[in-house]
């Protein structure tokens, strides 16, 4: 189990750059991309001189290694209410992922909501995973799990099911062992991590019963922060991927807390890759 704020913890070395080490407890494939791009987050907070993110956007360009990290940090464009930062990451000088960074401060503007939260039960209405799972279960089948508490809308203890799925994920998701954070970087950097999860469990889902021989790295995420989730405990991720062809699919995702508050949104492009004959 890891901590999201010290597992994504940045080391100014001078000059825009910052050094950071990626740790195993956010496997999935390799380092979780969300993970990453967290760790990109995290420094342009350390360089920006605004106090909350306004949007992320990514291009995934290596897998990383469970160790040290480089990243840089440069401004592209500063201002009194918001400024433009890029962020690469680099491992032994192989590029990991480039990011674009908006940073805000707290201003006036015109207010409206005309968003509709989804029409589910709250998380203090559904069981944990592990109350639906089978004493003889065996456990996650990545350590990235085990840093988030679980409480899915829909649940299927036979897996692969027996026939397609509609292509959307949804769960009430707690990190765990610290659920928020008073660093306002910090704490969307759960939102960044929650809009990239749902990718390939939605779209796997019309396909699981066939098993296909398949994995799908992530291409981009891109994130828009509409309001801090400060104390909340639980967050919806809620995931769709409404379409896949050509050897790409599209996701998109939203990030409600249980007042039907929306906190972030945003999306992706996967690229499918046959896996070879034999793997799991």
């Amino acid at each position: 189990m890891g901590d999201l704020a010290s597992d994504t913890a940045v080391e100014p070395c001078g000059d825009g750059r910052y050094r950071a080490t990626l740790s195993a407890d956010w496997e999935i494939w390799g380092p979780m991309g969300g993970y990453v791009a967290a760790c990109a987050l995290r420094a342009a907070g350390a360089s920006s001189e605004h106090p909350r993110p306004a949007a992320f956007t990514c291009h995934y360009l290596g897998v990383a290694r469970f160790e040290p990290v480089d990243i840089r940090v440069e401004t592209r464009k500063g201002g009194r209410n918001a400024s433009s930062q890029r962020v690469e990451i680099t491992q032994d000088g192989r590029p990991i992922l480039d990011a674009m960074v908006w940073s805000a401060a707290d201003v006036d503007g015109l207010e409206h909501d005309e968003t509709v939260a989804p029409d589910v039960p709250g998380p203090e209405r559904l069981p944990d995973i592990r109350e639906l799972l089978p004493d003889d279960a065996a456990g996650p089948p990545f350590p990235f799990w085990n840093n988030l508490e679980a409480k899915p809308l829909e649940f299927e203890v036979d897996w692969p099911p027996d026939g397609p799925r509609p292509a959307r994920w949804q769960e009430w998701l707690r990190f765990t062992p610290t659920a928020t954070f008073e660093d306002p970087w910090v704490d969307a950097a759960r939102c960044v991590i929650l809009v990239d999860l749902p990718s390939w469990p939605s779209a796997h889902r019309p396909h699981a019963w066939k098993q296909p021989p398949y994995m799908a790295p992530t291409l981009d995420l891109n994130v828009a922060f509409h309001r801090p989730p400060s104390g909340e405990d639980w967050l919806l991720c809620d995931g769709a991927a409404p379409l896949s062809t050509t050897g790409l699919f599209g996701w998109n995702a939203r990030v409600w807390s249980p007042g039907g508050r929306l906190h972030a949104s945003g999306g992706g492009q996967c690229l499918y890759r046959r896996m070879p004959a034999g793997a799991g």
